[in-house]
């Protein structure tokens, strides 16, 4: 039993089961999509539905040997505990309560994610610098507060849409970090009143947009290049460990074959 259930899971994760799960993945995406188009539901719907249940069903299939080549190992891998959950919604009945539950079975596209290792690296990497955007976040939301209550005070009375209250403040500023239509929209009417409002503005953006900005930018960069590190440090002691047991094992053989030729 552990035999077969070991060669159901090296089966499994060959590249090229991989690369079919890969594919019926998206190939279900462009189904989900089609199945927004009124025309296209009116002439080919049943056919749609019933290639929607079938790749629904190959996916069931695909956990169900997992559950059964990997044992409760299955459930010590947040990959695998993430696939169990976008297949389990899929599986609730749309009931008129939970029809909106309908809409979440896109989320099957995501589990290309857990299916693609180059995908996993990069959302492992951003997992991994979370704690440290927290901090960034931290410094941008004091950094926005700060300029809110000066943008309010300065301009809430001249512009009361923009600047009227402190949230009403935040949430400019914070439109004015993404630059969308901050200089034509916002801050050139501003300086139509107060032509001396750049001094405030030019120095929001340099230290939001291009400085905390680009710190989140360089936290999620380094610690994907860590996960990469440590995947191939991993790689490299799997390597090791399988050459060491297959010299092992050939000293083994020469000695066997040594005693053999003495006896």
């Amino acid at each position: 039993m552990m035999d077969m259930r070991a060669r159901l899971d090296a089966f499994l994760s060959l590249a090229a089961v991989r690369q079919l799960i890969i594919g019926v993945i998206i190939f279900n995406a462009v189904l989900l999509g089609m199945e927004t188009s009124g025309s296209l539901m009116a002439r080919f719907g049943w056919v749609i539905v019933a290639l929607d249940t079938a790749c629904l069903a190959f996916f069931v299939v695909e956990i169900a040997l997992k559950l059964f080549a990997r044992g409760t190992r299955f459930f010590r891998d947040g990959w695998s505990l993430f696939d169990l959950v976008v297949v389990g919604v899929a599986l609730i009945p749309a009931s008129q309560a939970l029809s909106a539950l309908r809409a979440l079975r896109i989320l099957r596209v995501l589990r290309v994610i857990s299916v693609a290792p180059r995908l996993r690296r990069v959302v492992e990497g951003f997992v991994t610098a979370l704690p440290g955007m927290g901090s960034v976040f931290l410094l941008m939301a004091i950094i926005i507060y700060i300029g809110a209550v000066i943008a309010t005070k300065l301009f809430a009375t001249d512009f009361p849409v923009w600047f009227g209250t402190l949230g009403r403040s935040g949430y400019t500023l914070f439109q004015i970090m993404t630059l969308e239509s901050w200089s034509m929209g916002i801050v050139r009417p501003v300086m139509d009143v107060f032509p001396w409002a750049w001094v405030f503005f030019v120095p929001f953006i340099l230290a939001t947009t291009f400085a905390v900005v680009n710190l989140l930018v360089g936290l999620i960069v380094n610690s994907m290049q860590d996960a990469h590190q440590v995947e191939d440090a991993a790689n490299t002691v799997t390597y090791r460990d399988e050459v060491m047991e297959r010299l092992a094992a050939i000293e083994a053989r020469l000695a066997e074959l040594a005693r053999q030729r003495g006896e």
